[in-house]
């Protein structure tokens, strides 16, 4: 009969093989001793194993009512958490020693599906040193959030510790997503062998031949358009009239990624000239459609009530055209990530748009769909 005595000097005297076999033969003897447990979990956590060490300590609790026992895990779970803190800043403070690691960059934490949002809440809370409430109200079920910011080495350290927990996260620098190209399409010369007629951030008008093949992935948005009015309420004593702004119509904004070229091209209905190069006032059937026809989807009106505007009709025409050419990820959950953003003022003051819309006053908007399709086109290059 194997004593736990036994199983605790081997793993004290660090025999970690020999205590494998004795908690073999123990759980073998003694399947219902909660003690069994117990020194699974202990076994884990000296053999450097935290996160299964970690795991079994949690199910004692769950399960197990021997006081002792329990206390014994809980103090399993601090000496883990601890130890994890520690291997943590240590990676950070490793990571420093690169010049680069101290630019400025994004962690972004994606959607977590319900079935998988009670661990994501516990790992996070643990990771970030975070209550659960506040948790809990972070984590989306879809979209992306901009959940911390700080210098990428510190963020990248994160990241790879939520990773290895199963919570789908990505990070960037400011600096990289600067550093993609913007072309402003004004209109399409050709579609059937794609090129446009663009603007470069200096406002130079050229043109771009490209291969359909080289896109991707595609980014929609979008902005709304603001307008001020007077707000009339008998309510209000002193002040029966307030200037008030409201969302008066939204600008659309498509992006085609091409990181081989490091540039994204940026079509906006705003100041899209329909006029000139191909005809998209043709209806969709007479637009060539690519060789396979994998993504065909129908763009269809808002509202079936609402007569739709010539620009419109137009833009779906030219959304529906990139839909037969294109066999590419759509992303198009701009306005969930924007909410995450918006608050961010300073970061997105430093953030040229790239975005020419008729406005009275500059938005934050703008910017946070510049951040939103570059966090796209980095995220497709992968975590470094």
């Amino acid at each position: 009969m194997i004593d736990t005595n036994q199983i605790a000097a081997a793993l004290e005297a660090r025999e970690y093989k020999q205590a494998a076999q004795l908690i073999k033969q123990f759980q073998k003897e003694s399947p219902e001793n909660p003690w069994v447990q117990y020194y699974i979990g202990r076994y884990y956590e000296l053999t450097n194993n935290l996160d299964k060490a970690a795991t079994t300590y949690k199910q004692i609790l769950r399960d197990i009512t021997n006081p002792k026992i329990a206390s014994q895990a809980r103090q399993g779970i601090q000496r883990i958490e601890t130890a994890q803190q520690n291997l943590r800043e240590q990676a950070i403070e490793s990571a420093k020693n690169d010049p680069s690691s101290q630019e400025p960059g994004l962690l972004i934490l994606e959607a977590v599906s319900p079935e998988d949002k009670p661990a994501a809440i516990q790992n996070i809370s643990r990771i970030f040193q975070t209550d659960i409430y506040t948790t809990r109200m972070q984590i989306q079920s879809r979209g992306w959030r901009l959940y911390k910011t700080g210098p990428i080495a510190e963020l990248r350290v994160y990241g790879q510790e939520l990773i290895g927990v199963g919570i789908p996260v990505f990070w960037a620098t400011l600096a990289d997503i600067q550093k993609i190209q913007i072309f402003q399409v004004q209109y399409f010369q050709s579609v059937s062998s794609p090129a446009v007629v663009c603007k470069d951030r200096l406002d130079r008008l050229g043109s771009i031949e490209f291969s359909w093949s080289e896109v991707t992935q595609q980014v929609e948005g979008l902005l709304p358009i603001f307008i001020d009015i007077m707000d009339y309420s008998p309510n209000r004593r002193n002040e029966e009239f307030r200037h008030k702004e409201i969302t008066q119509d939204y600008a659309q904004v498509c992006d085609l990624h091409l990181p081989s070229r490091n540039c994204i091209l940026r079509i906006c209905d705003q100041n899209y000239e329909f006029q000139q190069g191909f005809d998209f006032t043709k209806s969709s059937e007479a637009i060539p459609a690519s060789p396979t026809g994998k993504n065909k989807k129908a763009r269809r009106p808002n509202s079936p009530q609402v007569p739709q505007s010539t620009t419109r009709i137009n833009w779906n025409n030219l959304l529906e055209m990139l839909d037969e050419q294109l066999d590419v990820t759509v992303w198009s959950e701009f306005t969930p990530f924007a909410e995450t953003v918006l608050d961010y003022t300073h970061m997105l003051s430093k953030i040229d748009s790239h975005i020419e819309v008729d406005r009275k006053s500059e938005t934050p908007w703008d910017p946070a769909f510049q951040l939103y399709s570059g966090l796209a086109f980095m995220r497709n290059r992968g975590n470094s």
